[in-house]
Formats: C-alpha cells, structure tokens, sequence
C-alpha cells in the first residue's frame, strides 16, 4: 500500500474502467496520490500495475455496503493523513427497459448504488474532507439528470437525486469549508454502454459518442473551480434549459423520438384496429 506523503489525493469509486480508470490515470500522472475503489478487483489490479503501488491505494469496495465503505476510508486516511482532497463518487451501474416490464430488484439495485452508494461515500468521507483545505466533494449525475428519460427511468431518477443533493450540498457545505459539483455525462463510450451503443451514436450533436477520458479532465478543471455543474459535452445545457422552461415541450420531443415512440405508435394503431 502506498503512502501520499504529502501529495494530494483522490478517492475514486468505479474506478476500474471507464471514467474512473481515465480519473486516475488523469490525477495520478500529475502526481496525486489515487485511493481507486471497484467490485471489480481484476480491473484495480491492472490500475494498481499501470500507475505504481507507490502511487495509489486500491481494494475491493461495494458502495452499497456502509460498513465497508467507512472502513475503506479510514483505510485512505491512515495512507493520507487524515485529508482527502478530492471525493469522487463516480460508481453506478445501468439498467433499462420499459419500467412495467422490469423485475423490481433490479431497479432497486439501480437506486442502491446510484443513490445510496453516493450518500454512504459523502458521509463516510466528510471528516477527511473537513480536514483538507478546498476539499471538493464531485459526483457523477448525468445527462439523464436534465429530464427524465425513457427506457432508463429508475436510471434517470437516480441521477436527478444526486443532482439535487450536490445543489444542496454546495451550500450546506460552505459551512464546513468543502466544495459540491458533479459532472453530467452524456453518451459516454464506457462499459455500463449496451454493447454497439457507442458505434450506432450520431458522429455530432450532444448525444455523440464521447472518450471517457473528457470527463476525467473535467474533474480536474473542477478542483480548481467554484462551478456547480459540469456538461459533457458542454452543448447538453442547452437540454437542461429547455427541461426546465419547456417540460412539456421536451416531453412530446422524447415521446416522438426513438424505440419508445415506436411502442407508442404501435399501441395507438392497435387501438384504431
């Protein structure tokens, strides 16, 4: 197990791959001392190799787990001396499918590590937090989070509630000295992707194909920011507005678009028949 002496660090949950992985490839290559955090142990053990033990902490963690997640931490701090500089609750995994047709359990898996997973981080490592000048606490929300989608809506609303919270954090938590962001990916080319996601996406336009490694460098940008909402791509705030001013108007665009709309179509013809 490596030691930060003196560096500054990061905690990362999912960061076997992904926008975790490019996280820590990211901030360990500029010299922060990396806490990576997975169920998936193959994958931190790769991460482990690539940066230098010297350079990182790395274990088995289910975000799920309160326990294990404050264990885990206390583990970070005895390596940073009590700080943590940056929290980065990036684990979440993905389900989708129309929600009358999905088994209860799995969107219930869906809220325990989208939503309950980052509360068991935030507080687990607020101490650390509160012990490091110009802390930040960064979440990953998503594009999902700017109008509840279809076809993903337990997804959806997981990452509305983590947008919530970090708005109400961000000034909770001027009281204690720590920051609140969180980044709004759009379609970003990782794992949690249906397989041929990322090949059939549009070549342009907000809802392209996107590297994982451009949310990582938004993370960094973050540290050094006081801005509450990150945007990858930055065209997806456009979306944001018009959820909140034209809900209405969103809702028939989502509804008229897609495999949903389809479904839709086809329903209305069996009516008519």
């Amino acid at each position: 197990m490596g030691q930060a002496n003196g560096r500054k660090s990061i905690f990362i949950t999912g960061a076997a791959s992904g926008m975790g992985l490019e996280t820590a490839r990211l901030f360990a290559g500029k010299g922060w001392f990396v806490g990576g955090y997975d169920v998936n142990e193959a994958g931190l053990k790769a991460l482990e190799s690539e940066i230098g033990a010297e350079n990182c902490i790395v274990s088995r963690l289910d975000v799920t787990d309160k326990k294990a997640f404050d264990a885990t931490v206390a583990d970070f701090g005895k390596a940073t001396g009590g700080k943590m500089d940056i929290l980065f609750n990036n684990a979440g995994i993905g389900a989708g499918g129309l929600f009358e047709q999905m088994a209860f359990e799995d969107n219930l898996r869906v809220v325990q590590v989208n939503f309950i997973g980052v509360l068991n981080g935030i507080h687990a490592a607020l101490p650390l937090l509160k012990a490091t000048e110009n802390a930040l606490c960064f979440t990953t929300s998503s594009s999902s989070a700017t109008y509840g989608m279809p076809g993903i809506a337990v997804y959806s609303a997981t990452k509305h509630a983590v947008k919530g919270l970090t708005e109400a954090l961000s000034i909770e938590f001027r009281l204690i000295g720590v920051r609140a962001a969180d980044v709004l990916p759009g379609l970003i080319d990782t794992p949690i992707l249906p397989e041929g996601a990322a090949a059939n996406a549009p070549k342009e336009g907000m809802f392209r194909a996107i590297p994982p490694v451009e949310v990582a460098k938004v993370v960094w940008e973050a540290y050094g920011s006081d801005k509450l909402h990150w945007y990858v791509p930055p065209e997806l705030v456009e979306l944001d507005k018009a959820a909140g001013n034209t809900p209405e108007l969103v809702r028939e665009q989502l509804a008229s678009t897609g495999p949903i709309a389809a479904l839709i179509k086809v329903k209305e013809e069996n009516k008519k028949a």
